[in-house]
Order: structure tokens, then C-alpha cells, then sequence
């Protein structure tokens, strides 16, 4: 029996002790069909009033293997992981906040150009990331949860692989019960939050500060 699989028996017959975790009780069969969920980028990104003729790589953000699944991460206490039984997230964790983070540059105007990859094989900067947290937690009475988002943030300069910035992000989404749709949209607060406060450090790292909301 692997590790992962140990965690889910043994958090799930303790699960099965609490009420009002209905999103928690069960874990089902491993054939069973998920619902997929995703979350959206910021709705209100500020926008740039100008734009820098100047290119930005999103790089994949790494991350440990428990976080690199499409599977929903809650842990009831800090050293055991679980996922949600019959939800998960449309794309791997890191490819969804990849997407995520580019899109929220994009929005902004800020930028000639803002992709996965140089234009063109050589940019003007890129932003390599690594995301530490990103999972429900759930509260000591364990009728709810808040959710956590963490991630390492590094701006480097193409042409000499120079690390011009460094910055943590941390953020927690409001408390929410266990119900999966009641998490997304915690999860979706948490990420709101984190992208805002990436794309507004990264433009002032290049050279551009974003307006006040």
C-alpha cells in the first residue's frame, strides 16, 4: 500500500467520524467519473495606462509531488494530505496557476508580449515560480475550511539569467464549509488575491506600476 493511498484509508474512517463533511466522508472508487473545476482569473485587474514594448515568460511553476495532480488537496492537520473524493481540478495545479498568471498579465496591457515561452527564442524576462501551498485546510473543529495559497516568485532578466527580484506570496481564502463548491470559490478568493499582488510586483520590477484599485 503506497503512502498516498494509507492517508486516504486512514483519513477517511476519521473523516467518517465528523458530520456536516459531507465533501469529505467518502472517497469512491478510483473509476468513478470526477467533476472538474477551475478557477478564473482576477475579474478586475487594473489596467496599465501604457504599454512596455517588452516580452515576459510565464515558466511552468515546480512544485512538490503531493501539489503536481489535477486531484483537490485538503489537509486536516499539517502533516497529513487528502483529496477531495469526487472532484478535481481541470488541469494540474501548476499548469492552472500557469494559465492563471498569464492571463492576468495579459489583462493588465502592460505588456508587447506575454506567453509560455520567449518570442521568438529569446524575451526580455521571465518569471519562474514554485508553488508551496495550494490546498483546503480544515479548521480545529473540522466543520469547515479556509483555503491556503503559497507560491515563490523569482523575475529574471533573459539575457544574462540575472535574478532581479525575489518575493514569497502567501494568502488565505475565507472560511468556507466542506462542500466542494463552497471550497472552489474559497480557492478562488485565495487566487484572486495572490495573482493581483504577482502581476502588480512583476510590472514594478520591469518598470511599470500598475494604478490603485
Amino acid at each position: 500500500m503506497s503512502v498516498s493511498r494509507r492517508n486516504f484509508v486512514t483519513a477517511g474512517a476519521a473523516f467518517g467520524l465528523l458530520s456536516g463533511c459531507g465533501a469529505l466522508t467518502a472517497f469512491g472508487d478510483a473509476t468513478t467519473p470526477l467533476d472538474s473545476y477551475e478557477l478564473r482569473a482576477p475579474r478586475e485587474i487594473p489596467q496599465a495606462g501604457r504599454m512596455l514594448s517588452r516580452s515576459l515568460s510565464v515558466e511552468l511553476p515546480s512544485t512538490s509531488g503531493a501539489l503536481d495532480t489535477d486531484r483537490i488537496m485538503i489537509r486536516p492537520n499539517a502533516v497529513q494530505s487528502l483529496y477531495l473524493p469526487a472532484a478535481r481540478w481541470a488541469d494540474k495545479a501548476p499548469h492552472m496557476m500557469q494559465t492563471l498568471m498569464l492571463r492576468a498579465f495579459e489583462d493588465t496591457g502592460a505588456l508587447a508580449y506575454v506567453g509560455r515561452r520567449p518570442l521568438g527564442g529569446s524575451g526580455d524576462f521571465a518569471l519562474v515560480s514554485e508553488i508551496t501551498d495550494f490546498q483546503a485546510e480544515l479548521v480545529p473543529e473540522g466543520r469547515a475550511a479556509t483555503t491556503r495559497i503559497r507560491l515563490t516568485a523569482r523575475m529574471v532578466r533573459e539575457s544574462d539569467a540575472r535574478v532581479l527580484a525575489r518575493r514569497v506570496f502567501s494568502v488565505q481564502g475565507p472560511e468556507a464549509p466542506t462542500q466542494t463548491l463552497a471550497l472552489i470559490e474559497s480557492f478562488n478568493a485565495a487566487s484572486d488575491r495572490v495573482l493581483e499582488d504577482v502581476v502588480r510586483w512583476g510590472l514594478s520590477v520591469i518598470g511599470l506600476r500598475l494604478p490603485s484599485a
